[in-house]
């Protein structure tokens, strides 16, 4: 029992710990009475979108043909 809690229970205990530690160090960048950025960032997704459908399209001819010649 005793080196189940060191080897196990202990580590993931401070590990846990640490994490949270960490998670409370974020700044408040919001809540209710914080000011909205009068300018807020952009971030355009349509290149990334367009990747993605082209990917998928691509792998849906391989996937086509591969079941034509399997045929």
């Amino acid at each position: 029992m005793k080196s189940l809690f060191l080897k196990r229970l202990l580590p993931a205990m401070a590990l846990v710990i640490a994490a949270s530690a960490i998670a409370l160090a974020q700044p408040n960048n919001g809540g209710p009475g914080a000011d909205p950025d009068p300018d807020p960032t952009n971030t355009p997704i349509d290149g990334g979108v367009s990747l993605l459908l082209a990917g998928g399209v691509a792998y849906g001819v391989k996937h086509l043909r591969a079941r034509r010649k399997k045929v």
